[in-house]
């Protein structure tokens, strides 16, 4: 129990800290009333004594100083009621949708003797923690620390189509178990203080949007100027003081928490918690890979799939059939998996993916998504991605032609530019246009080269050509994205020779590439 009585020490450390703040807020004024009672009683500096004159002024400069501090006391009091914290962007799951989940935490929390969360939300991430929800009662005199009701359990919406269901329980234990502490009065009146003071601050310089137990705050809000903003910059001044302060107490507070969870969950399923944690990283690497490789390249166009969950399954399974290494993940597959546990896993997917598309890449340049089934995708992102590809490019080129006359959209056209020594100027003018007309997505793709561009873009042309002209057809590669197929046959050749022609100049592998292809360059290409 060492890691119990260490987080109440370090909550009863931040709860000081908020006392002494108190404190200094109303000792001028406690003071002040001391001198004027001693005034009207005549104890201290009475009419006509000789030190009157002196005391009068003391009682007036004590006065002034009182007033403006409890002015700046309440300013802040006021900021940091208004405050309000961050919340993770998730789906809310009721008891209805997924009774079996439910019963499940609600049997794990049992055996933990700790409460049960009070509901459950899934999150688009590979994570899950608990989230605090305000108590509906503000504290006060005869109500100092009020009930505050049981976190919500936020679940990464990866673990439940990925795991089985007996590895899920074993994951979440030390989770569920943290509810524990989240009862403590002590330990919930810290947190709520430091939430508090966080959410003043973010209020003013907005928050970067963030998982794994992040939150998106609102936005910033434009700086007052006048009374206002000098209150604004006493307020944020006094609050960052007060963080700095709590700061030590705080990261001790939450590791002696994650400590006290973890020990209490040690007795729950511990040797399963361990395989457990071997799926937790092989479900972010094929979520993070399912998202940059197939979910952006449908973003980029106004389209969201509507079962990304399902998709991170199908691409783990590939990684699975096609890794030696992981051939022991497949023979998990026959369990029960954890989605089984929701009473409609469609609708449940449905809901996060949109979450997914609005969390990680934002609005759409049509303004509005359209929902995308897996079986569409190569013939709404894939061959759509390659048709725009190729259109920007077609673009570009014409903008380097001379006199800017436009030529036809070919590949014959394409290879003589580039053997030519124009693939910097191409380069150039391509990512020009682009950071024009295409939203970045921060979150999910690194900043790349012109070059990175062009290579991608005459990957999108020559495909397009393939599927023109050598009938091609476009695919969709589960852990790679959208991919070429020549004679139903997935082709990874094309990257080499077309490197080479954007790089190099040398347009000779890339042709001999297409004449085995039997592509050809002189027809215009289909945008």
């Amino acid at each position: 129990m060492a890691a119990v009585d260490t987080a109440r020490a370090h909550a009863q450390a931040v709860l000081r800290v908020r006392g002494l703040a108190r404190a200094a807020a109303v000792l001028p004024a406690a003071v002040a009333v001391v001198l004027l009672a001693g005034r009207f009683t005549g104890r201290i500096g009475a009419p006509g004594a000789a030190d009157a004159a002196g005391w009068d002024a003391a009682r007036w400069a004590v006065g002034a100083v009182a007033a403006l501090t409890l002015l700046v006391a309440g300013l802040t009091a006021r900021a940091l009621r208004r405050a309000e914290p961050p919340r993770t962007p998730a789906v809310p799951l009721d008891r209805t949708a997924a009774p079996e989940l439910y019963r499940l935490i609600d049997e794990l929390a049992d055996r933990l003797d700790v409460p049960a969360p009070s509901a459950v939300a899934l999150t688009p991430d590979c994570d899950s923690w608990l989230e605090d929800v305000p108590p509906a009662v503000r504290p006060g005199p005869l109500r100092p620390h009020p009930e505050a009701p049981a976190p919500v359990l936020v679940i990464g919406s990866p673990f439940l189509w990925w795991m089985r269901a007996g590895e899920l329980r074993a994951l979440l234990a030390p989770v569920v178990a943290g509810t524990g502490a989240s009862a403590d009065p002590e330990i919930a009146a810290a947190r709520r203080f430091l939430r508090s003071l966080d959410a003043c601050l973010d209020s003013g310089r907005g928050a970067a949007p963030g998982l794994g137990g992040g939150t998106l705050a609102a936005p910033p809000r434009p700086p007052r100027r006048g009374p206002a903003g000098l209150a604004d910059r006493i307020t944020r001044r006094i609050t960052r003081r007060l963080l700095a302060a709590c700061r030590g107490h705080s990261a001790e507070l939450e590791r002696s928490v994650a400590s006290w969870a973890s020990e209490q969950a040690r007795a729950v399923d511990y040797g399963l918690r361990i395989a457990a944690q071997e799926q937790v990283g092989l479900a972010y690497a094929g979520w993070d890979r399912l998202l940059t490789r197939v979910a952006l390249p449908a973003w980029r166009l106004g389209r969201h799939p509507a079962h990304l969950n399902a998709g991170v399954v199908a691409a783990l399974t590939e990684l699975s059939r096609r890794d030696r290494l992981a051939d022991g993940y497949g023979s998990r597959l026959g369990d029960r998996p954890a989605c089984d546990l929701l009473e409609e896993p469609g609708t449940v997917d449905r809901a996060v993916s949109r979450l997914a598309a609005d969390l990680f890449f934002g609005r759409p340049a049509a303004g509005a998504w359209h929902e995308l089934e897996w079986a569409d995708y190569p013939a709404e992102v894939v061959d759509a991605g390659w048709r725009a590809g190729a259109a920007t490019l077609q673009s570009a080129l014409d903008r380097l032609a001379p006199q800017s006359r436009p030529g036809a959209p070919t590949l014959t056209r394409l290879l003589v530019r580039l053997a030519e020594g124009d693939g910097e100027r191409l380069a150039a003018a391509l990512a020009a246009q682009l950071a024009r007309t295409t939203a970045p997505a921060p979150l999910l793709e690194p900043d790349r080269t012109g070059r990175d561009l062009l290579v991608d873009h005459v990957t999108a042309m020559v495909c397009c050509a393939a599927v023109d002209t050598a009938g091609g057809a476009p695919g969709l590669d589960w852990l790679d994205g959208p991919v070429l197929q020549l004679g139903g046959v997935r082709r990874t050749d094309l990257a080499g020779p077309v490197a080479q022609a954007v790089e190099q100049g040398q347009d000779g592998p890339l042709r001999a590439w297409l004449d085995a292809a039997d592509v050809r360059l002189e027809k215009p290409v289909r945008l």
